[in-house]
């Protein structure tokens, strides 16, 4: 990988993966969790700030992960603040199959190619760094658990885990409910993720073109007037949870 420090981008990947299967859970809101995951990463490295509702370039100076060096090279041509939900929103195609080709590149996944209905050509990806997964699984496991404030890489990892909705994926069923509830709440303990993950949110609700009001006296920023009691945004016209990668 030539980095010592996966990016939250691949952690996000890794963390839809399904073991079993070697599809992605949420693959289409997983896009729109990979382009906010760029901006979490790319602010985390000092290149880009939040200025309101907003994302600015302060140091276009590139970071040697060519992906993220794309991003923030179409950030710096914007020449302004750019609103986060319709960088979010906008067309990113490939984002998905471009981290999955970076981590078989990198030897943490392998592909597996067959057929849909023994006629169309599928391309699943299994994980073969299993320590990886689970180390970035226990430690979103650990946050939940023990209710100890996450460092900023985890918190903006269970933040946009939250907004794509993998928690049904990660804690499935009845008995999962109570760790979905605090992987929602994790969301407080860091301001980029937090501005990310709603902005996530809003894109799939439909919502990106109002901005966001401020929030009401004796809120905290990163909070939301209401969220669904099963902690999963609501996602308007998309079924299953679970989908194949389709080949290339």
């Amino acid at each position: 990988m030539g980095r010592s420090r996966r990016t939250i981008p691949e952690e996000l990947l890794l963390l839809a993966l399904d073991p079993t299967t070697g599809t992605t859970a949420q693959p289409q809101s997983l896009d729109l969790g990979l382009a906010g995951a760029q901006l979490v990463e790319l602010a985390l490295a000092g290149r880009i700030a939040p200025d309101g509702d907003r994302i600015a370039v302060v140091l276009p100076r590139p970071t040697g992960d060519p992906t993220l060096d794309s991003a923030l090279e179409l950030l710096r041509r914007r020449g302004s603040p750019v609103r986060a939900v319709h960088w979010i929103g906008g067309p990113r195609l490939g984002l998905r199959q471009t981290y999955l080709t970076h981590l078989e590149r990198c030897g943490m996944v392998h592909a597996v190619e067959g057929q849909m209905c023994g006629v169309l050509p599928t391309t699943r990806y299994q994980a073969t760094e299993t320590a990886i997964s689970r180390e970035i699984r226990a430690r979103l496991d650990t946050a939940i658990r023990t209710g100890v404030p996450p460092d900023p890489r985890t918190a903006a990892l269970a933040a946009l885990a939250h907004a794509v909705g993998l928690g049904k994926h990660l804690y499935p069923g009845n008995e999962g409910r109570s760790s979905r509830s605090r992987l929602r709440d994790l969301i407080r303990h860091d301001p980029m993720g937090g501005l990310v993950a709603h902005a996530v949110m809003d894109v799939q609700n439909g919502v990106a073109a109002q901005p966001r009001r401020a929030p009401a006296p004796g809120r905290q920023p990163g909070a939301r007037p209401s969220v669904p009691a099963s902690g999963v945004p609501a996602q308007p016209s998309r079924r299953g949870s679970m989908a194949r990668v389709g080949a290339r």
